[in-house]
């Protein structure tokens, strides 16, 4: 099939919006941890964006997109051996199909950072994301998208299942190693400034307009249409989630608009492509709402995901897939055109998802926490993770 330069040109400019995702996500994050870990927690976004590139050229994309079997890619692509200048996928440059690939499989174990701020040692969060990387996200990517068993069953527009479930169910499994952060449930451990979380929300937004439209690897009316769908969805969550805060507590806040947007942006990622943007602002609305609720049960369950990662990528992921099995009325049907199977494909997804990924970070992290350990000690952990891990203090005043 011929290049078009049109459906290339947008591919690499979704990409760079992808990209531009991950600063996003490091004010996202960084505005909500106190002043003593800011620094540590925008590096976990940050380094992500080296280590994942790399074991992406090298590797992951081979184990994600080869041709191997039902479960795992093969290795003819290690190194990228077999691509060209010429090679093509589709529409565009194979080259341009890897690197819109490469910028989700960054921004994924990074995702992850927010449930583990404030607690975990640098060197292991690497090893951490490394390992994940190859172990978690390529097999799921290939399962949904890379030909897997998967592949052209289960509806996942742009990472419902692939991006968000795996790392929203990972996030809540490795707090088995780290335990709570010293004083929670009886310390005020409050964000240090959320005009960098608003900023953060405004980037991740913008971003996600090339995660979700980037999708469709061409400049057509589906990428209008998933545009048009992450326009308006995280607007009906944030607004969904603000009247409910200001039903509950009597004021509505800026962050809880800023996380309901972002409840939102997860939620219809999985159906950016397959419902109307009529359905999105349900489903924009109901991911806004099912979150919430997921983060207020967090605090009686006494779980300590720290930036709520599992409540809005986890819930909001699960909520999406499972939604787009119901609305989808584009390139497939839900169950409200009559097709009740593909919601009970949506659901099989799901699990199989939650499951191997619970099994999978025990793995990984009882090897990591019994080579060189997960948690820091309390004395860095009272010190902050700036100075004990990076030697570099975000506010020096």
């Amino acid at each position: 099939m011929a290049i078009e330069a049109a459906d290339t040109a947008w591919v690499l400019i979704s990409s760079a919006l992808v990209l531009l995702m991950l600063p996003g996500l490091a004010l996202f994050y960084g505005g909500m941890v106190r002043r003593k870990n800011v620094l540590s927690s925008m590096m976990h976004s940050f380094v992500a964006m080296g280590i994942i590139a790399v074991e992406w050229v090298i590797i992951g994309y081979s184990l994600a997109f080869g041709t191997g079997n039902w479960f795992i890619g093969g290795l003819e692509h290690v190194f990228l051996r077999g691509v060209d200048l010429y090679s093509v996928s589709g529409t565009i440059p194979t080259y341009a199909f890897i690197a819109f690939q490469g910028m989700f499989a960054v921004i994924t174990p990074a995702l992850i950072s927010g449930a583990v701020v404030g607690r975990i040692k640098f060197k292991s969060y690497i090893a951490f994301i490394t390992l994940w990387s190859l172990i978690v996200y390529a097999p799921v990517c290939h399962w949904v998208w890379g030909g897997g068993f998967l592949t052209g069953e289960a509806l996942d527009f742009a990472g419902g299942t692939v991006v968000h479930i795996t790392s929203g169910i990972s996030a809540l499994t490795i707090l088995i190693f780290l335990g709570r952060r010293k004083g929670y449930g009886t310390d005020s451990i409050r964000p240090h400034n959320i005009t960098l979380t608003l900023l953060g929300t405004g980037l991740l937004w913008f971003g996600w307009f090339g995660f979700n439209a980037g999708s469709a690897l061409a400049a057509d009316e589906i990428a209008a249409l998933a545009f048009m769908t992450t326009f308006v969805a995280p607007a009906a969550a944030g607004l969904a989630w603000m009247a409910i805060e200001w039903f509950r507590t009597g004021k509505p806040t800026a962050l809880g608009f800023a996380t309901g947007i972002l409840a939102g942006l997860v939620g219809i990622t999985p159906a950016a492509g397959f419902v109307t943007p009529m359905a999105a602002i349900i489903i924009g609305a109901a991911a806004g709402s099912i979150c919430y609720g997921a983060v207020v049960l967090k605090g009686k369950l006494g779980y300590d995901d720290s930036l709520d990662v599992f409540g809005v990528h986890g819930v909001g992921g699960i909520t999406g897939a499972l939604l787009t099995g119901v609305f989808a009325s584009v390139g497939g049907t839900g169950l409200l055109l009559g097709n009740s199977h593909q919601l009970l494909i949506q659901f099989e997804g799901v699990a199989i998802t939650i499951l191997y990924a619970i099994a999978c970070t025990i793995i990984i992290g009882f090897v990591i926490d019994k080579t060189m350990g997960v948690k820091i000690d309390e004395n860095a952990e009272n010190i902050g993770l700036d100075r004990t891990q990076h030697g570099e203090a975000a506010y020096n005043i």
